[in-house]
């Protein structure tokens, strides 16, 4: 007992007080977000809207989410991830108040979209305070409790959504406003420049020497397209797959809602430990290697004839540390390739990428379910999660052989 306590003190200790501060914001935030689970809902049901409209709308949102990361991977770079995190989680508590308020189906639209762009900006310029605010040594247990503070507060958001939704529509645009608005609050007061010394006043642009592009980053661009089709794979675990469940392994709804507690709580008991272990020993495409390929193991195993829970729980468990193994250490690879000057491009694209697969995985995904069946699928996302692990490792032996070259006694 006395061993497990230290380890896990040993795997949250040494982080910066300003990195527990940002997380702390993330939790408040992310423990409103109840309006995107529930919009299809809201729109069919309170505003009888029809399927294919409500779905227009989602993918509107996820248009918005794309450019916002652009976006705001370009501001932050000019003009500080302080101020672009403060601006959008305000900006964004607005506009949840403003889409609530929206009656026509043209006005949703665009207020959707708008709401997203602010909102979703916030990520990229969160990601390079996150970096900022850590040193090498810690810097993927840093993003690793940061994702601990967006799990706790999806799941949070997400059970108190469900009741909440059931009595009023309304209050979910009401609280999901408010909490970013407090957010915001937490942020300017615990992490202005005026208050807190790690935090910059500005950006680094007046800062002399060559600042490389991200979107000349060839290496760089390679893996941003690996993240996409990686994160196509994984975002079926949100969309298809409770599908599946239903009607192919005929599980109950409170079975389903139990899996995904599951994912939950193995990110946040085991992952930080997990990172402390491992970070450092080996490359961070290592890593991300396997923990791809495990993704597509857990997604194969649903052609096996094995009893149903049996085969959802260890699907689920299976994904769950494909998903501790490969996210933390996609943020820290990023960030290894950044600089301070260029570190919002590059979390820009890295967010981009993200939300350009959240866009695709829902709607391809159940098309390819209807058309040719839940068995073609899942061989189907086995396969590409086969081929995206293997262009990972690729990517890892150009990047050794790259730097080989580049050293003293190499070829170059």
């Amino acid at each position: 007992m006395k061993r497990a306590f230290a380890l896990y003190k040993s795997a949250y200790g040494g982080l910066a007080p300003a990195t527990w501060w940002l997380s702390l914001v993330i939790l408040v935030n992310r423990s409103g977000t109840m309006v995107v689970p529930f919009m299809t809902l809201y729109l069919t049901e309170n505003k009888q809207v029809s399927i294919t409209k409500a779905g227009l709308v989602m993918a509107l949102f996820g248009a918005g989410a794309v450019v916002g990361g652009f976006l705001g991977g370009q501001l932050t770079d000019r003009l500080g991830f302080y101020y672009i995190q403060l601006a959008a989680l305000a900006g964004g508590g607005v506009m949840f108040f403003v889409v609530g308020q929206m009656n026509s189906y043209p006005a949703i639209c665009m207020a959707t979209f708008v709401l997203s762009l602010i909102n979703e900006s916030f990520r990229p310029a969160n990601s390079a305070a996150i970096a900022h605010y850590s040193s090498e040594h810690n810097r993927t247990r840093s993003y690793s409790l940061n994702r601990l503070a967006v799990n706790l507060g999806w799941s949070l958001g997400g059970a108190l959504g469900g009741f909440i939704a059931a009595y009023n529509y309304q209050l979910l645009f009401i609280i999901d406003g408010c909490t970013n608005i407090v957010a915001a609050f937490l942020l300017w007061l615990f992490l202005s420049p005026s208050k807190n010394k790690s935090t910059p006043s500005g950006s680094h642009q007046r800062e002399q020497g060559f600042v490389r592009s991200a979107y000349r980053d060839k290496p760089y661009l390679i893996f941003i397209f690996l993240t996409i089709l990686f994160a196509y794979c994984f975002f079926q675990v949100f969309s298809t797959l409770p599908v599946f469940y239903k009607k192919e392994l005929y599980l109950s709804e409170q079975f389903i809602g139990a899996l995904m507690a599951l994912n939950g709580l193995m990110i946040t008991f085991i992952e930080m430990v997990m990172v402390f272990k491992l970070d450092g020993r080996r490359h961070n495409l290592h890593y991300i290697f396997y923990g791809v390929l495990l993704t597509g193991v857990s997604y194969s195993m649903f052609n096996l004839s094995i009893t149903p829970v049996l085969l959802a729980i260890t699907a689920m468990v299976l994904v769950t540390v494909g998903e501790m193994l490969s996210m933390p250490f996609m943020n820290s690879y990023w960030t290894s390739r950044s600089q301070v000057l260029n570190r919002g491009q590059y979390a820009g694209l890295y967010t981009s990428a993200w939300s350009v697969a959240q866009v695709l995985a829902p709607a391809t995904g159940a098309i390819l379910a209807e058309v040719y069946g839940f068995r073609f699928l899942w061989w189907f996302i086995g396969a590409l999660c086969l081929v995206t692990a293997v262009g990972f490792k690729m990517l890892q032996r150009y990047e050794k052989n790259t730097t080989s070259q580049l050293t003293p006694g190499g070829s170059i």
